[in-house]
Parts: structure tokens; C-alpha cells; sequence
């Protein structure tokens, strides 16, 4: 169970309905209790959450939050307001996501993760913490994708890269190397270029 701010009320009030609309309750697993203590998930006003996705305790999530179907949230994460979750995405634990993301279908964001407000993340992204895996140990470190950057679907991230702000990944580009602010990051493996003018603006998100 979870404790919802604004559809499910702390107090069981009779004229709250658990069943709101705003709420598919079709095969969703709300507050996976992973280790003794954890602490139900917290999710904030005018949630929508399709079946089939599963959501860990110890998460804390903003207002307006909108997943696909068949969306995993692990323990220790942090989502801000009006957040979307596409349908088969992955978030391992130990993330931070800020405010007015659009994450779309199937992407893979890794324990150890930090995105930052104003991001749009394209399908099929995969992200990863591991620069040597199974082979060898190493402080698992994912993305740091900052503010206002936008991913390319179908996109590859080696371990550990910081993301500029600003900064554009195109479709398919396999990503070796941080990018900086408003750069572009291109090909395979990725070539890093300037933003032209026009493209140095917000996402419309």
C-alpha cells in the first residue's frame, strides 16, 4: 500500500473512493517492502498510474505524476511534480529525478542516476552505471543529465557521464564521453559538436 496526498487520505474518509479514476487499479503492486523498516511509498496529488507497474517503498513522488503500463520504480527514489514514466521503463534505485521530465517507452535508468528538471529522454534509451561489468569492482555511478537536456531515442550511455544542460544526444548515438551545455552529441560512437543558435532553446515539455 501507499500513502497517496489528495486520492488516498490518511484518514479512510467514506466519501474518498479508492478507486479513483485518476488511479487503474489493474495488477499494481504499491510499496514492495524490500528490507525490514522501509517506509511505504509517498505519492503526491493527481497521480495516474497504469496497470501492471510496481512501485518499491521508500519512494517519494511529486504531484502530477503519469506512468505508461508496466513502469518499475525501485527503493530510495526521488521523483519531482508532473513527471511522466513511459510504458516498460526501468528505474533502478538510489535515483533523483527533478520536476517536468518526459521519459518515454522502454528506457533503462540505472541505480545511482540524477536527472534534472526539464528533460526529455527518448524510447528505447539505455543508461548504465557498470564501465566494466562483472569483470572487475567498480563504484556503480549512472548519468548525471541536467537541466533541460534532451535524449535521442534508442540512445547508449557508458557509466558515469554528466550530460550537459542544454545539451542534444541524437537517435542511436552511443555515448563515450560527457557532453557539455548546449552541445550536440552525434554518431556512433559519438562525436561532439556545438549546438547551432537555434536549437540553444527550452523543451516545449
Amino acid at each position: 500500500m501507499a500513502r497517496f496526498l489528495g486520492i488516498l487520505n490518511d484518514n479512510n474518509d467514506s466519501d474518498i473512493d479508492r478507486y479513483n479514476p485518476r488511479f487503474v487499479d489493474d495488477n499494481i503492486k504499491l510499496g514492495v517492502n524490500y528490507k525490514r523498516f522501509s517506509k511505504e511509498p509517498v505519492i503526491g496529488q493527481n497521480s495516474f498510474i497504469r496497470s501492471n507497474s510496481v512501485i518499491y517503498n521508500d519512494v517519494v513522488i511529486g504531484d502530477d505524476f503519469r506512468t505508461g503500463h508496466n513502469v518499475l520504480i525501485r527503493e530510495n527514489t526521488t521523483i519531482g511534480d508532473d513527471v511522466l514514466i513511459g510504458t516498460n521503463t526501468v528505474i533502478e534505485g538510489n535515483c533523483t529525478l527533478g520536476n517536468n521530465i518526459s521519459i518515454q517507452s522502454n528506457v533503462y535508468i540505472p541505480s545511482n542516476s540524477v536527472i534534472e528538471d526539464n528533460v526529455f529522454i527518448g524510447p528505447c534509451t539505455c543508461f548504465t552505471n557498470d564501465r566494466y561489468p562483472v569483470r572487475v569492482e567498480y563504484d556503480l555511478k549512472g548519468p548525471q543529465i541536467r537541466r533541460g537536456a534532451s535524449i535521442g531515442g534508442n540512445s547508449t550511455f557508458l557509466s558515469n557521464l554528466e550530460i550537459g544542460e542544454g545539451a542534444i544526444v541524437a537517435a542511436g548515438a552511443v555515448v563515450t564521453r560527457s557532453v557539455p551545455p548546449y552541445y550536440l552529441a552525434i554518431g556512433t560512437p559519438a562525436k561532439i559538436k556545438p549546438l547551432p543558435a537555434s536549437l540553444r532553446v527550452p523543451n516545449m515539455i
